[in-house]
């Protein structure tokens, strides 16, 4: 992962909270590398590696499950109810946003939501590109009803072109290779610059 960010001078890297502690370990060799093998020529002080930062959403930088929303939402989940894949119908969308687990509760309160509804309000939020209190606003004093009904209807409208641009794509494998293609060549040939250029830091010699 470390050589996937500083190999390319990534500036900042999309991870969730539980993630950053791992982003850590990129920026540490990073620092060790520009410490001990700056720039050697006269007049120049161009350190050798980008030190990547966390780039972390206010709002949807941890999906939780429709299930349990005391854990994040994930794809191996054995429980097909707790995660929205992008290849779900609209019937399936719906049919997982409507069974979410919220409470035993029956309306969206303006203070202290419960785990369940929280996630719902996110994930709407990400949607509309919201923030989490303006969605919160049209529901309090609604029922859960209102809330999931609604979440659902907004990810089937979201995930819909999503999954329609995404099939018309995997129809056209030819089309697929090239972009794969070209994206392989550009990308080696930034590895092989930055590759070059540590190894002429460090004092090696490359065959």
């Amino acid at each position: 992962m470390a050589a996937d960010i500083l190999l390319y001078h990534t500036n900042f890297v999309p991870v969730g909270e539980d993630q950053k502690q791992h982003l850590e370990l990129a920026r540490d060799l990073a620092q060790r590398m520009n410490f001990h093998y700056p720039e050697t020529s006269p007049g120049v002080d161009a350190p050798l590696f980008t030190v990547p930062e966390p780039m972390i959403s206010k709002i949807g930088a941890r999906v939780m499950s429709l299930q349990d929303a005391e854990v994040k939402m994930s794809k191996s989940d054995p429980n097909l109810g707790a995660c929205v894949f992008l290849n779900d119908t609209d019937q399936e969308i719906e049919k997982k946003f409507k069974r979410a687990v919220t409470d035993s509760g029956t309306e969206v309160m303006a203070e202290a939501q419960s785990p369940g509804v929280q996630n719902l309000i996110q994930i709407q939020a990400c949607f509309l590109n919201e923030s989490y209190d303006s969605v919160l606003s049209r529901y309090v004093g609604r029922g859960y009803g209102y809330l999931k009904v609604d979440t659902a209807n907004i990810a089937v409208e979201s995930i819909r072109p999503i999954r329609d641009r995404m099939n018309e794509l995997l129809k056209d494998h030819s089309y697929l290779n090239d972009i794969l293609n070209a994206g392989r060549t550009a990308a080696r040939a930034r590895a092989e610059k930055m590759l070059n250029e540590v190894y002429k830091r460090v004092g090696f010699i490359r065959q």
